[in-house]
């Protein structure tokens, strides 16, 4: 197949992108800036510059391809409403070009979308579509293409992972690493899942292979790393010590990122191993925090 991947030079995409190849895909990357385009040529794919800001433009890239794998997104947290309302955008733009198609469009969603309540395991077979974190929009635009004849499948990403970044857990660290101390709210036993990037990527290429239309995909290899644990195995790599905080020092101490600090956030790919054959082999987050280079900050 001939795929236009969005994000390709992004730390989910730039691990996709040599995966489709090896499967004997050709890929069309789309990029940004000059760089990104040299590094895509580089790696053996086709370039389209296009940006997330310019939905129309950007969608247009699949006008010649079989299918999309959508992983672009503007990672800015602290406008994160704003940068899923554009995600929206985008798929709803693709949605434009490929309605009434049998191109599969493969968008991408946050773990936490298949909740079924609190304190239980997100699953493929629920969509919470009242979620209160913003990332729903992309699944409701993902539903309302669908609507409109196009093939979407989506896959949720957990704490995607490898030596030098970490999901949500980056910026822990380097919030760590400017107050001087790793935190966890309260006890500490809230839950994160996560997987290793490599096998996130060689989900979405399976995820494509055997694509299924309305199918829900999860990347998760551990279900629930207590998130005491995460903020452990910071403070020994950064040489600081893990402290307890409250729910309203958590406001102060990170910032934008205090609504995702106390959050439990558990998951399953259950369905995902059986219906794809997703077995994850890369290591887990702790072994990876362990691995990292701590006097080296992530872009």
């Amino acid at each position: 197949m001939r795929v236009f991947l969005t994000g390709a030079t992004g730390f989910v995409g730039s691990h996709i992108l040599p995966q489709l190849l090896a499967a004997g895909h050709q890929v069309l990357g789309n990029a940004r800036s000059d760089e990104s385009a040299r590094r895509l040529e580089q790696a053996g794919a086709d370039v389209y510059r296009g940006d997330l800001n310019d939905p129309a433009g950007l969608a247009k890239g699949a006008e010649g391809a079989d299918a999309v794998i959508h992983t672009a997104f503007d990672h800015d947290f602290a406008r994160f409403v704003e940068n899923c309302d554009k995600d929206r955008r985008v798929i709803e733009a693709f949605g434009d070009l490929l309605a009434g198609s049998d191109r599969p469009l493969l968008i991408t969603s946050a773990i936490g979308m298949g909740s079924p309540g609190a304190g239980l395991l997100s699953r493929e077979d629920v969509l919470d579509r009242s979620h209160p974190v913003p990332r729903i929009a992309s699944e409701l635009a993902g539903l309302s293409v669908a609507d409109r004849g196009v093939s979407v499948g989506v896959v949720r990403l957990s704490q995607i992972h490898d030596p030098v970044m970490q999901g949500l857990v980056s910026p822990m660290i380097e919030i760590a690493r400017a107050k001087g101390v790793s935190p966890y709210v309260g006890a500490g036993d809230n839950r994160w899942c996560a997987a290793a990037v490599a096998d996130a990527a060689r989900l979405y290429v399976l995820a494509l292979e055997r694509h299924e239309p309305g199918a829900r995909w999860h990347a998760v290899a551990e279900e629930a790393i207590p998130i005491r644990a995460i903020a452990e195995a910071i403070a020994a790599g950064l040489g600081v010590p893990a402290v307890s905080i409250t729910e309203s020092e958590a406001r102060e101490h990170f910032g934008w990122m205090a609504g995702f600090a106390s959050l439990d956030m558990p998951a399953s790919a259950a369905i995902t191993r059986e219906r794809l054959g997703w077995v994850p082999t890369g290591p887990t987050l702790l072994e990876d925090l362990a691995r990292m280079d701590y006097s080296v900050r992530a872009d």
